[in-house]
């Protein structure tokens, strides 16, 4: 079941919600994990018992203080994950909800977390639906007391609100920006010949269909965690406006990169080593960012692809800031290199990826390359201007002076009312018109 469909908009989440506020405060997590097991099991019927099994084996095994049974809280999840990684079949979410209990197993050894004695609430922790399909990663201490409080956070309005609001956001980040640049995507993919100016204009309408498709959902998880009462974590900060590959990084899949940071790279010593060691733990971590992904070779290439890149800035000493021809070097050596990221992450065929990045520089006109571009350079626009914190800005603005207004704080929430309502009416024709409505997450 996607977030984008008319099922989960008007059946499921309604139902959802109507239940979640019915129910006593002490019988929520019951609904929640009731729902999320449904939610789960409407698309994945079988693989639901594997995700179950694997909850109440951590259960168990973590209730030991044994580094016997600490490791295989940790190993078997990993092999599992890594099973289905190389198999035909791969259970949707499978990589989320094994990060998060291979986190939960280490924090409980670690003494970061006390460990959940009842099991219904760690089954709801790994379950929560908003986040099970497509992130962001939620890590028990996240989430831990959300789930053990006797008072909701989604009982103050604001937060409800401010969900709804936040969900729609992301709702229309993925039906009317990443699906119309996916169409745009595959139109360009289907002419036999790109001409650099297409060439280029595919590369930018790739990269921002997996950014808008990525942060689109996580803001609807972030959104419908709100309306439940959860704080879950941001997981996208405007990737694409960053001075550096680091910084990058910082900005992009949030809770992807400080996973793999706090749970691997530093336990093998992160930067604290000697200048090899320091470099085969970035290859290494690269490699399993790489693979997180996805078992293909694209993947695992385009991991490594960035793992060069941050060792090579950690080798060359960046000039100081302050001219403006600098930074626009800065971000456009940044751009350059996203864009050719991208192109391997898109293609698992490797011959695939090779021939869109020679086309960045074939002087070549195209057949039907003009028609592509005239058709679909406005959405590019819109996503180019839609990756910088401009349309942030400028709503705040607005709200900023309504506010200063006699009755403002009733005018903001009209128009926070008006601008969630307006989002899911044109979301809902698009995805009831159309039947191009991708789910890029359905290989991690």
């Amino acid at each position: 079941m996607l977030f984008s469909s008319i099922t989960f908009l008007y059946f499921f989440l309604p139902l959802v919600l109507f239940l979640y506020t019915i129910v006593p405060v002490k019988g929520r997590n019951i609904v929640l994990l009731a729902m999320s097991l449904l939610f789960y099991a409407w698309g994945e019927p079988v693989f639901v018992f594997l995700m179950l099994a694997e909850i109440l084996l951590v259960y168990v095994l973590t209730a030991f203080r044994s580094r016997f049974c600490y490791a295989l809280s940790v190993f078997i999840p990993f092999g599992v994950l890594f099973f289905f990684k190389f198999s035909d079949v791969f259970p949707i979410g499978i990589s989320f909800y094994t990060f998060q209990l291979v986190s939960y197993a280490i924090d409980v050894w670690t003494g970061r977390v006390a460990r959940q004695r009842n099991l219904l609430t760690l089954a709801t922790y790994v379950t929560l639906f908003p986040q099970l399909v497509a992130g962001p990663i939620v890590r028990y201490s996240d989430v831990e007391g959300a789930l053990s409080s006797k008072e909701k956070a989604c009982d103050t309005h604001v937060n409800f609100e401010y969900g709804i609001v936040r969900f729609c956001a992301g709702l229309g980040k993925k039906v009317l920006i990443a699906n119309i640049l996916g169409e745009f995507v595959a139109e360009a993919a289907a002419l036999p010949e790109r001409g650099i100016a297409l060439s280029w204009c595919y590369a930018a309408a790739v990269s921002m269909q997996i950014y808008f498709d990525f942060s689109g959902y996580s803001d609807m998880a972030i959104g419908l965690g709100s309306m439940l009462g959860f704080r879950f974590p941001e997981n996208f900060r405007y990737p694409f406006i960053s001075g550096s590959i680091s910084e990058f990084w910082r900005r992009w899949h949030i809770t992807l990169g400080s996973w793999f940071r706090d749970y691997l790279y530093i336990p093998m010593g992160g930067n604290r080593v000697g200048r090899a060691r320091w470099i085969f733990n970035i290859l290494v971590v690269w490699g399993f960012t790489g693979l997180w992904h996805g078992a293909e070779w694209n993947f695992i290439l385009w991991g490594l692809f960035f793992a060069v890149l941050l060792i090579f800035e950690k080798f060359v000493r960046r000039p100081s800031a302050g001219s403006v021809v600098l930074e626009i070097i800065r971000h456009a050596y940044v751009v350059f290199f996203i864009l050719i990221s991208f192109l391997i992450f898109h293609n698992t065929d490797l011959g695939q990826a090779w021939y869109d990045i020679r086309s960045l520089w074939r002087f070549t006109e195209g057949t039907g390359a003009g028609y592509v571009l005239r058709n679909r350079m406005g959405i590019l626009l819109i996503g180019v201007i839609g990756s910088t914190p401009l349309p942030a800005v400028l709503w705040g603005r607005l709200q900023k002076g309504l506010r200063m207004l006699r009755g403002g704080d009733t005018a903001v929430h009209l128009l926070r009312a008006v601008f969630s309502v307006a989002v899911l009416l044109v979301c809902t024709a698009y995805i009831v018109d159309g039947s191009f409505n991708p789910f890029l997450y359905f290989r991690f």
